[in-house]
């Protein structure tokens, strides 16, 4: 069944009646947060590489993400594989790691990999769900995530007012 969704899937993007929309607000977010200098990108997800790649390209998002992690390179979640492996190819820490999801797995997986949690309303999830899987907060548009990496990371009151 799973082979069967994955060949459905691809046949339909090929034939142009698949496309997955960003989300207002995520390409200028990423902008933002591409242009720091102490900022790295990464994916986790339960995507197939080959959907991730979809979706970059559909997007004009190459280059954006260090580390991209996947279902098919790791555990799936909530088990923090993808995250400990993000950190191991990128050298981050942990206190400086936060994973960013719409899913309760997404914030268990953070709290496994013992990284923050931020948790967003428009996605899959209620935000019940996210709290009660340990999300330090939850956003409910792409114009908050900034500031809110801003207080998680330390950043100072000016450069998140400068950056949101």
């Amino acid at each position: 069944m799973a082979e069967a969704y994955r060949q459905s899937k691809v046949s339909r993007r090929l034939a142009g009646l698949d496309h997955d929309p960003l989300y207002p607000g995520a390409r200028e977010t990423l902008d933002v947060l591409s242009a720091r200098d102490d900022v790295l990108l990464g994916i986790a997800t339960g995507k197939a590489m080959r959907g991730v790649r979809h979706m970059q390209e559909s997007h004009g998002l190459d280059g954006r993400f260090v580390t991209i992690q996947t279902a098919d390179k790791a555990p799936s979640k909530p088990h923090p594989g993808m995250i400990l492996q993000a950190m191991a190819e990128t050298g981050a820490e942990p206190s400086r790691t936060v994973m960013i999801g719409d899913t309760d797995f997404d914030m268990e997986m953070a709290r496994a990999a013992g990284v923050a949690g931020l948790g967003v309303s428009w996605g899959y999830h209620p935000r019940a769900r996210l709290e009660a899987a340990g999300a330090v907060r939850i956003l409910d548009r792409f114009d908050e995530l900034v500031p809110a990496l801003g207080v998680l990371l330390g950043w100072s009151d000016m450069e998140r007012r400068e950056l949101a």
